[in-house]
């Protein structure tokens, strides 16, 4: 994959999304969608994820409003199992989740994604969840 390429992990019914979408578009990135709920990304790419994030606690990138979660009695869960909840059960991703480069942020609001894109925004001391 294109270092420089921005993908989004994309819900078209999330208005969070939409707005990712929309500033994206104002600041003239292109960026690709990957549309979880469709395909799923699997264990390692949410792991690959998590890392990009700076985070080793995937409840940083879920939904843990979601009814799903509370069904499968996750909030006592250890990482693997809340990763594993992620592959299976794909809405418990949060969204919209915009990777670049060696980064990601969980967009919410959509304005955190700018610095993805800001230049020497890829240290890890820049870094926002």
């Amino acid at each position: 994959m294109d270092d420089r390429a921005v993908v989004v992990w994309y819900n078209p019914r999330c208005s969070k999304c939409q707005g990712a979408d929309r500033l994206l578009a104002a600041y003239g990135v292109p960026a690709r969608r990957v549309f979880y709920l469709e395909d799923p990304p699997p264990r390692a790419e949410i792991l690959r994820v998590l890392a990009l994030l700076g985070t080793s606690d995937p409840r940083d990138m879920m939904r843990t409003g979601e009814a799903r979660y509370e069904q499968l009695g996750l909030a006592d869960a250890c990482a693997d199992e809340l990763v594993d909840a992620m592959a299976a059960y794909p809405e418990l991703i949060e969204r919209p989740i915009v990777i670049h480069a060696d980064r990601a942020v969980v967009a919410r609001p959509p304005e955190l994604l700018l610095s993805l894109l800001q230049p020497g925004s890829l240290h890890p001391e820049g870094a926002h969840r």
